[in-house]
């Protein structure tokens, strides 16, 4: 029973690989798409943040340090003001700012992780199809008139061919997906890196800030 399926699948050809193929790579796009506009909406000047950060810390001003970063929605500002949130309750700030870059870091790496694997994949979709095309264009040629030679090389021929595309086809849904996948993950990097070296400014004033914040308190 198993070997009868396996056989009947084999002999459907490429088609439906092409069409799995067609769904994927809208599911990419529509994701490439969605990332782009979250990346854009959530793209901040890091270096001005820092600067700014750094004069209101040199002078104590916790309230200006937060209302700077209270807006944003920038993974450097949500970190920052997760860490002078804990300022007010003597918790420890670099625990705090640690923990919430993991869940924004999962935030921005959303949906990354099929673009990755789609990538990846997508050209062995691609073969396996054409595997299948090449198999079901034999089982064509056996069932052929022998007498008309011709015809039935041509035959093959045209069913190899259309097996090539799903190959040609596989190489096309991935490369986009592979490049999307390295610039999203570059710019998440990016943003992970400007955060920790924000973070490790805060934390280096964390005790003279809490002592400042309790006693405005």
């Amino acid at each position: 029973m198993l070997d009868r399926s396996l056989v009947t699948m084999s002999l459907m050809g490429a088609h439906w690989v092409l069409q799995l193929l067609l769904l994927l790579s809208l599911i990419s796009v529509a994701i490439m798409v969605e990332r782009a506009l979250f990346y854009l909406r959530h793209r901040i000047d890091a270096r001005a943040l820092a600067a700014r950060l750094t004069t209101l810390l040199d002078d104590g001003d916790v309230a200006g340090a937060r209302a700077l970063v209270a807006p944003g929605e920038a993974m450097e500002a949500r970190v920052l003001a997760e860490g002078l949130r804990g300022l007010d309750h003597g918790a420890s700030v670099q625990e705090l700012m640690e923990g919430e870059l993991v869940r924004q870091r999962a935030r921005f790496e959303q949906r990354l992780m099929f673009l990755g694997t789609l990538g990846n994949n997508a050209p062995f979709i691609g073969l396996f199809g054409t595997v299948l095309g090449i198999i079901k264009a034999f089982h064509d040629l056996s069932l052929n008139d022998p007498t008309r030679a011709g015809s039935s090389a041509s035959a093959v021929m045209a069913g190899i061919s259309e097996a090539l595309v799903a190959t040609a086809v596989g190489l096309a849904v991935a490369l986009p997906a592979v490049v999307a996948f390295n610039y999203f993950k570059a710019i998440v990097k990016r943003a992970v890196s400007n955060t920790e070296s924000m973070s490790k400014l805060l934390s280096a004033h964390a005790v003279r800030l809490g002592a400042v914040a309790r006693e405005a308190a």
